[in-house]
């Protein structure tokens, strides 16, 4: 049967994918708690629905700092989309561009970002993370300045690498014929061959840079006219000290229950973000979000967007750009249905007087 909802879409992944692959994509650190009340924080939180409202025509378009959104939905970075299906980023460029959508491209793409740029359709921003060595990094903010980037998304919660079990397990490599693409002119393509551990947990222990702190993200602000935005916040007082340093946004992200395990839910902090950055700043959420229920249930708790990684991976490795179209079309129906059913004709009307 085609799949009809996300989870159908997992299901097939699951069943299609080789186990490292597979894990790598869904897993999370250690006992996996983060990862699993990501999704179940959203099943607690109840619509109180309005009724006998006009509800025959219905708008879910909005704006995302400034760029146009056909719905408040981005593709969140997440990295080798390769592994999922040969077309990798290029396939899910195109199906966000169809769509009228975001993508944020990782900096861990299995396909350059010249590439994803010349197959894109719509605004595509860049995650960053920050490399010992400054001039790879700057690098590669020059080059996604240049190829046409809308954005520079910096994660903040990866200075060290969370202890995946399953990659450990699975010795994590990247399969043959695939690589780092935008780490290829200097020679950061290639994990280390550690048959003891994940060769991507090795790998970031051997590039990334642990001593990142708010005096770089002033650095990267002063090497870009791109919107800066950060990554990976979860306290309020992150999103205080993010206003001082000028960023565009904050994303309240856990890094999908793959970094620190045991940390809250998204969207269970999600309110105390907002209040901390009382509208001065945009708020996008990831980490969870499944259905339009939860797209609805954030932008109620305050977020301008929500943000969805591995259901893109589940679409592309079903059917390529054609999967994460689906994906997308998926979720633009549920949100569209839950909408209305609440009593909403725009996402403007779209407020907290709907959590009960």
């Amino acid at each position: 049967m085609e799949p009809i909802n996300v989870f159908d879409f997992e299901q097939a992944t699951q069943a299609s994918l080789p186990k490292m692959i597979y894990d790598y994509y869904a897993g999370g650190a250690h006992d996996e708690i983060t990862l699993r009340e990501n999704r179940a924080a959203y099943d607690l939180i109840k619509l109180r629905y309005r009724v006998l409202r006009d509800i025959s025509s219905r708008d879910l378009s909005t704006t995302i700092l400034g760029q146009e959104s056909a719905m408040p939905i981005i593709i969140s970075p997440t990295a080798f989309h390769c592994m999922a299906h040969p077309d990798g980023e290029l396939a899910t460029v195109r199906a966000a561009g169809k769509a009228g959508l975001i993508m944020i491209l990782s900096t861990l793409s299995t396909t350059s970002i010249e590439d994803v740029m010349n197959s894109a359709r719509g605004p595509v921003w860049f995650q960053l993370y920050v490399y010992k060595d400054r001039g790879v990094t700057e690098a590669l903010v020059q080059r996604a300045e240049t190829a046409g980037c809308a954005a520079i998304v910096l994660t903040v919660d990866a200075q060290i690498w969370g202890r995946r079990e399953c990659d450990v397990r699975n010795r994590f490599q990247l399969p043959n014929g695939l690589s780092v693409m935008n780490l290829m002119p200097t020679g950061n393509e290639q994990f280390p061959n550690d048959m003891a551990d994940s060769g991507l947990a090795a790998y970031v222990a051997s590039l990334f840079d642990p001593a990142l702190s708010w005096k770089d993200l002033d650095w990267l602000c002063s090497i870009t006219q791109l919107p800066v935005l950060i990554k990976g916040v979860v306290h309020p007082e992150d999103a205080r000290q993010a206003l001082d340093h000028g960023v565009a946004a904050v994303v309240v992200s856990n890094h999908g229950g793959r970094q620190l395990d045991t940390a809250p839910a998204t969207i269970d902090v999600l309110p105390e973000i907002v209040d901390a950055v009382q509208g001065r700043i945009e708020i996008i959420v990831d980490g969870g979000i499944r259905r339009g229920t939860d797209v609805v249930k954030a932008l109620a708790l305050g977020a301008n967007a929500a943000g969805i990684g591995r259901p893109a991976i589940w679409g592309l490795s079903y059917d390529g750009e054609a999967g994460v179209g689906k994906i997308l079309d998926i979720l633009g129906f549920e949100l569209d249905l839950a909408m209305g059913l609440c009593g909403c004709t725009s996402i403007q009307e779209i407020n907290s007087d709907l959590i009960y």
